[in-house]
């Protein structure tokens, strides 16, 4: 029996917060009501007032009457991440919760408290459960969390409004024991080369992402895998698609984005309990890469000189040792990712298709032999290590293994 709830006694909550920081943010009209019998979702809406400026998140609690449920991320949908002032909606599916039953929630009630949208999600896989934690950008600005740099970056002259945490290289833990990731905002961006900037947008993402700052590294990866502790703070090289996301259901992307429970991301999810946690589509990482630049490499010059990457990424041309270098050496994006060029190449969800995918959200070709790598590695040239180059090999196969390597994303919802 699927769970039924009784909306006779569904209850708004108004509630009007002033966040810390001066962050100001109000919600109010907040109503709840079940498509039933049509449909067993229940439509959350609301009213936020604010700062036009202002990136808020929602954060959800239900009860039934005094007894708080049980609502997993993957369970709403909607308004819940950078919500703009005005009329809202979050969607909750209680049939994908433990409410499944013939449980009836006859006095459901549910409360909205409006936060300042994080800059960075900081996990420790160190800890049983795991704990996250955030950084806002207040907190990093007024020097809570280290070093930081403002607008480091600009494009073609122009520059690019940001904040990274320069410091977050300076604690070996967070290349070891913790995962750091930078909140990305939706947005779009032409996919292609480096003259894109004379061109009209033609890829849309429309959710807003948490993109690992770092490329997994060794350590990282034993940590999940429990397969020891240590300092190796080395890019994971020689890994293939399938180590990653399984050789099994970890293949059926885009129809699923599930993944093998015996994986490193089917490891890594019932550890944190983030189900959202995968690789990047090729359209992400492509935005991810170019951070709001439109030039050869996401450092916004309008030229292509090697003596740019040297600074940007390991190559060819600058690698020390013929082999994958600790993540974090060199310079960084606009938004705060390290290595984007070069190092390890970084697998991508997509089956690779002869040219990339346009539009809205692309998640790739249906189905293909082989999955898109991005970025270059430490034993190829400068062309390959460009923003817009697309490269592929066969998810199982261990040719040019060793320069393989993966960053993590959160798809938010």
């Amino acid at each position: 029996m699927k769970m039924r709830i009784n909306m006779k006694w569904i209850m708004g909550c108004l509630l009007c917060m002033v966040a810390l920081n001066g962050m100001t943010a109000e919600i109010s009209d907040v109503v709840a009501k079940q498509r039933w019998p049509w449909s067993r979702l229940v439509d959350i809406d609301y009213m936020l007032t604010g700062e036009p400026d202002e990136l808020i998140d929602i954060v959800l609690t239900a009860k039934d009457g005094s007894t708080t449920l049980i609502m997993p991320p993957y369970s709403l949908t909607g308004d819940i991440y950078g919500v703009a002032p005005g009329q809202n909606r979050i969607v909750w599916d209680p049939t994908v919760t433990q409410y499944t039953n013939n449980l009836t929630l006859t006095q459901f009630n549910v409360t909205l408290v409006p936060i300042t949208s994080p800059l960075y999600m900081i996990v420790d896989l160190s800890t049983t459960p795991t704990t996250t934690e955030y950084v806002t950008e207040a907190d990093l600005t007024n020097d809570v969390w280290g070093t930081w740099v403002r607008n480091p970056v600009t494009n073609r002259g122009d520059v690019v409004q940001s904040v990274i945490w320069t410091g977050v290289t300076n604690d070996i833990a967070y290349k070891t024991d913790k995962l750091v990731l930078r909140r990305i905002p939706s947005g779009e961006y032409y996919e292609g080369d480096e003259g894109a900037g004379n061109k009209a947008a033609n890829v849309t993402l429309t959710k807003d992402q948490y993109v690992g700052v770092f490329e997994v590294t060794q350590q990282q990866w034993n940590r999940v895998m429990n397969s020891g502790t240590g300092t190796n703070i080395q890019a994971k090289h020689t890994v293939s698609y399938n180590d990653i996301r399984g050789a099994n259901v970890g293949t059926n992307w885009p129809a699923s984005s599930d993944v093998d429970a015996t994986s490193f991301m089917g490891k890594l999810r019932a550890k944190t309990g983030i189900s959202e946690f995968d690789l990047p589509t090729a359209g992400q990482w492509e935005y991810a890469c170019r951070a709001e630049t439109t030039t050869y490499f996401n450092d916004g010059l309008a030229t292509s000189a090697a003596s740019q990457l040297d600074v940007l990424g390991w190559y060819s041309g600058n690698q020390p040792s013929a082999a994958a270098q600790p993540v974090g050496g060199l310079l960084p994006n606009a938004w705060g990712l390290y290595d984007m060029h070069g190092n390890v190449w970084e697998w991508c969800l997509d089956w690779h298709a002869t040219s990339p995918e346009t539009g809205i959200d692309p998640d790739g070709p249906d189905s293909g032999s082989n999955n898109v790598r991005r970025g270059g590695s430490w034993h190829y040239n400068t062309v390959m290590c460009r923003s817009a180059y697309l490269s592929n090999s066969a998810p199982p196969s261990w040719t040019h293994s060793i320069g393989n390597g993966f960053r993590l994303v959160r798809t938010l919802p």
